[in-house]
């Protein structure tokens, strides 16, 4: 079982080793999350390093879920909330970095995280969401069921998992 918890920087920093090791991961698995695999420790580690900060300064938020008890915790899944928005755009947010590490799949995860972006966004007084992903990827056809709208496609957007090649990636919206 699992829990979805807001994860501060001091949380963050507790939880290093298995963010890092969970963005390997998914990079490994060939998900085109904005790095190229193979993803070392050290970039992982600067990721976090980048996204601790960016939670300190509020303008972003990291749910993650949790596996186990107080004793032996490990997150197996976390999902970002991108904030920072001209004066006129304050009334949205960006999901970004919807993870899922590989052994934990199929657990229902991916849908609790969101269920909780999309709350957490509502407190926040955000009634648009936005996102990015992968032209034909797992991911694509999920965000459709838990109720975003494709917005187009733009070609060629970036290069795969393995920068092999360059993939189109689709934009969705929600209003929450």
């Amino acid at each position: 079982m699992f829990t979805i918890e807001r994860l501060g920087a001091a949380e963050l920093t507790h939880h290093h080793a298995d963010l890092a090791a969970l963005l390997i991961n998914v990079v490994e698995g060939g998900s085109s999350v904005g790095f190229i695999a193979p993803l070392s420790e050290e970039t992982a580690d600067a990721f976090w390093g980048k996204i601790g900060a960016e939670v300190d300064a509020g303008k972003r938020l990291v749910l993650a879920a949790i596996e186990g008890d107080s004793d032996n915790q490990h997150i197996v899944g976390c999902v970002h909330l991108a904030l920072a928005a001209p004066l006129n755009g304050t009334h949205r947010a960006e999901v970004q970095k919807l993870l899922v590490h590989s052994l934990h799949r199929q657990k229902g995860i991916a849908t609790a995280l969101m269920t909780a972006i999309e709350d957490a966004a509502r407190g926040l007084g955000k009634s648009l969401l936005v996102l990015d992903t992968e032209s034909g990827s797992t991911a694509d056809g999920l965000y459709e069921r838990w109720g975003f709208v494709r917005s187009g496609v733009i070609p060629q957007y970036a290069q795969n998992s393995t920068g092999t090649a360059l993939i189109d990636t689709v934009i969705y919206y929600k209003l929450v």
